[in-house]
């Protein structure tokens, strides 16, 4: 690849970080982060598998901006960038078992354990606006 052509993606994906980094949502772009944050947090972590499809735009990333605005929120912010930051993103998809890998995806955890996915099929057929209220569902059951 020519370095014109990385250039061009990394300004095209740059957007699609901003979509959850602005919000608060912290990335994890190596292995190594991953394992720093995800297995041992206390309490909620939210764990947002972004990528460049449609749907991340339209439903997963719109979805979870709105559900961030809920009065409960999980104590910890996490997003991975399938495709992008590929080792990350399969370390993070390790603690989603059972499910396969999915992206985009968003998995609730508390105290290491998963307790909440949703995964692409259930994002893409949904609007963000469902995905918020399912989100937020979640978030009063595990983040109280």
């Amino acid at each position: 690849m020519s370095m014109s052509f990385e250039r061009y993606m990394l300004d095209m994906i740059q957007p699609m970080r901003d979509d959850l980094t602005s919000i608060g949502i912290q990335e994890l772009r190596t292995p190594e982060e991953v394992e720093q944050a995800i297995p041992d947090a206390k309490g909620t972590t939210l764990v947002v598998v972004n990528s460049v499809c449609g749907c991340a735009a339209g439903q997963a990333r719109p979805g979870v901006a709105k559900a961030l605005e809920h009065d409960v929120l999980p104590d910890h912010l996490y997003t991975v960038f399938a495709g992008q930051d590929k080792e990350a993103t399969a370390k993070a998809r390790e603690y989603f078992a059972p499910y396969p890998p999915s992206s985009p995806s968003i998995a609730l955890m508390k105290d290491g354990e998963l307790v909440h996915f949703i995964e692409r099929h259930q994002i893409e057929n949904r609007s963000a606006g469902e995905i918020a209220a399912d989100l937020t569902a979640a978030f009063d059951r595990f983040c109280r």
